[in-house]
């Protein structure tokens, strides 16, 4: 069936909600024939291995085929494991309590999105619940992952546990910026609690972290970022492939997935974190990360890298050779430019996109904690101004692109051409 309504049920009896044009499929399965484990799902129809990019009660499996999915009184998605809806349990449901449909109806479209919606209201905005905003392991095209600052809804990205355990495993991935302090956002996986791996800010072209993006043949990346919203979407080229974004638990990267027909395979477009300096702040404070013949990490412009211990307080990194003039002497304080690279952690940052780069010089030099600032969207002349306070971390320096960032020195070292090269 392509659509259902109050008085229809999906059961596991091997019925499904297809999408209208065959692409996807809903129902319920098994990711381990050896398990007894059931859960609802969403996966490719028309691809030969099973590949799920959505799961309902990923964390509460229902262990024999009893489980049901039918709209309740209150025009809410829920799933019952069990015969009736009046004495058995829930295993999962919508809680979508914000809206509600004279006709509720349910339909999966054509992009994996399973919506609830007005039997006769089509319109995206009206939905009453979707599950675009609440993925699982899986970003699709056209999907949007970040923030809906209006709604509070913060769509991220969990990994599976294990190849058979769709419950939330280590990795997440998604948007993270502070509101209440006018932070600049950006994506960023962990593990666990840790920091793993970042694109870098978005600078109007592309993630400064992530230069191939910017010029990629097959996909279109996009960031939105505004008053009521903040995301990350693709979208693809060519209608006729076939891509998905997951987070992959067993290896560790978020991956870029193309299915090739003639092989009946998926072939890993595209990954992250895939080299030595992708990893989070691999070098420290105040350092870049370059990839040569070996890992380099290289102090930044009147930073060095301290012999003992006591004196490191730059966790593993390095720290000024000379300290700045006080705020009261700030003229004495100069920027030295430093291009080619993926821009710092913007955890703590101040951004404003109206300025320009003189204007953003002088709001740097005017905090006493600000140690470097650059071009919040670098497109045409530059404008926007991103300013960056205390130490700097996570780094990486790149051959033919990365984006320029002006970092603050003392005035006695502008003439000093010595950098200091680590080999870790």
């Amino acid at each position: 069936m392509f659509t259902y309504k109050p008085s229809d049920f999906l059961r596991d009896n091997n019925t499904t909600l297809v999408s209208r044009e065959g692409r996807f499929e809903l129902g319920f399965f098994t990711p381990n024939t050896s398990s007894n484990n059931r859960y609802l799902g969403i996966w490719y129809k028309n691809i030969s291995v099973q590949t799920v990019v959505w799961v309902a009660n990923r964390c509460k499996p229902i262990n024999d085929s009893s489980g049901f999915l039918t709209i309740n009184n209150s025009g809410n998605l829920v799933l019952f494991s069990g015969q009736d809806n009046n004495k058995n349990k829930v295993v999962w449901s919508t809680n979508s309590s914000s809206k509600q449909a004279m006709k509720p109806l349910v339909q999966l479209l054509e992009n994996g999105n399973l919506v609830m919606r007005d039997e006769n209201d089509e319109n995206t905005e009206n939905y009453l619940w979707e599950s675009f905003d609440h993925p699982t392991d899986t970003i699709m095209p056209g999907m949007k992952l970040g923030c809906d600052l209006k709604r509070g809804l913060n769509r991220r990205l969990s990994s599976w546990k294990s190849w058979d355990d769709p419950c939330n495993g280590d990795f997440t991935f998604g948007i993270e910026l502070d509101e209440s302090q006018d932070t600049y956002p950006q994506l960023i996986t962990r593990k666990g609690s840790s920091k793993f791996y970042r694109t870098g800010p978005w600078n109007g072209i592309g993630f400064s972290g992530s230069p191939s993006l910017t010029m990629d043949p097959l996909l279109k990346h996009m960031f939105v970022y505004n008053d009521f919203e903040v995301y990350y979407m693709y979208n693809i080229k060519d209608n006729s492939v076939i891509s998905r974004i997951v987070m992959n638990q067993t290896t560790s990267v978020r991956e870029i997935m193309m299915w090739i027909e003639s092989d009946r395979a998926w072939w890993r477009y595209g990954s992250v974190p895939s080299e030595k300096c992708d990893k989070y702040g691999i070098c420290g404070a105040n350092s870049e990360c370059v990839m040569t013949n070996n890992q380099v990490c290289q102090c930044l412009k009147g930073f060095f890298k301290p012999k003992s211990e006591e004196e490191n307080r730059s966790k593993g990194g390095c720290v000024r050779k000379k300290p700045l003039l006080s705020c009261g002497d700030r003229v004495k304080d100069e920027f030295i430019r430093v291009s080619g690279l993926k821009m710092p952690d913007t955890q703590y940052t101040w951004v404003n996109k109206s300025m320009n780069l003189e204007e953003c010089r002088a709001k740097c030099l005017s905090n006493c904690s600000c140690m470097a600032y650059t071009n919040s969207d670098i497109r045409g002349n530059g404008s926007g101004c991103l300013v960056w306070f205390g130490d700097l971390f996570d780094i990486q320096g790149f051959q033919s692109s990365g984006q320029g960032l002006y970092i603050r020195i003392s005035a006695s070292e502008t003439g000093d051409t010595f950098m200091v090269r680590l080999r870790y």
